[in-house]
């Protein structure tokens, strides 16, 4: 008898509470620090647009699974394939986030662990984050010779100026601890460790117990004020990394030559 092949791991886990109207959508590849891989960012996208037509729902929290990290940015095992063109470029991290698929139910984040790189991609289309204790936030890029652009610009959307740009090119050697990160505004709520998910839920609750309309019009409102802005700075972003970023082979050279143990601060 042959055995039957194995059912492939479901990298995202979306769990709704019809009561309360709130659902949680987890990240759910631990053993990668919940990096994106090919699968989550296409369970990500498919997420989002289920949960707009889905009227049970009226609040989400996104979060990541396992103490270890909320996510950790595009998995670096996945492989691209770039258009030959200089003026194109694909990101397949450009609509993994809610409002990027048409979402106007508030999403909120709740951070435990390590939250970097690409994890801004969520991070800036959440509606406001909430983290644990331990959490810490940084962006490697320009360790490995590579361009802050979309992360940077996610990040001088919800912090000072100064904060963001020393966030985005200390890389590697320095991360921000969810108590400075909650004094800079990029984190409105700092809770007990692993309380993250249990606070956000609370809000979840709290808004989903709210006029429908009120809630997803003024979601629409607060990102109306910072929208044209975005679009503006996206816009040349494709042209900053294609100028900037090192050769793919150098950058996993720098990559591997990383310090053991991290060698980072953090503030």
């Amino acid at each position: 008898m042959t055995a039957p092949p194995p059912t492939p791991s479901v990298p995202l886990r979306v769990e709704t509470d019809k009561e309360t109207g709130v659902a949680v959508v987890t990240l759910d590849r631990p053993h990668r620090h919940n990096a994106i891989d090919t699968a989550l960012a296409d369970a990500l996208r498919a997420a989002w647009r289920g949960l707009r037509f889905d009227d049970g729902v009226r609040a989400v929290v996104l979060t990541g699974a396992g103490d270890k990290a909320f996510c950790t940015g595009i998995d670096r095992d996945v492989d691209v394939p770039q258009p030959s063109s200089p003026y194109a470029m694909d990101d397949p991290l450009l609509t993994i986030g809610p409002k990027a698929n048409d979402l106007w139910k508030p999403v909120i984040a709740a951070v435990g662990g390590m939250a970097c790189g690409g994890a801004f991609y969520l991070l800036g289309e959440a509606d406001f984050v909430i983290a644990d204790e331990h959490a810490t936030f940084f962006d490697p890029h320009t360790t490995y010779g590579m361009v802050s652009a979309y992360e940077a610009m996610h990040l001088a959307q919800r912090m000072p100026p100064g904060e963001a740009a020393r966030l985005a090119l200390m890389g590697s050697a320095e991360r921000l601890s969810a108590r400075r990160a909650y004094e800079n505004g990029l984190v409105s709520e700092v809770t007990e460790a692993g309380g993250a998910v249990a606070a956000a839920t609370r809000c979840a609750e709290v808004i989903a117990g709210q006029p429908t309309e009120a809630v997803q019009g003024t979601v629409r409102a607060v990102w109306a004020a910072t929208e044209a802005a975005r679009a503006h700075a996206f816009a040349q972003a494709p042209h900053l990394i294609a100028l900037g970023n090192l050769p793919p082979g150098r950058q996993a050279e720098l990559f591997a030559s990383r310090p053991a143990g991290g060698g980072f601060r953090v503030r």
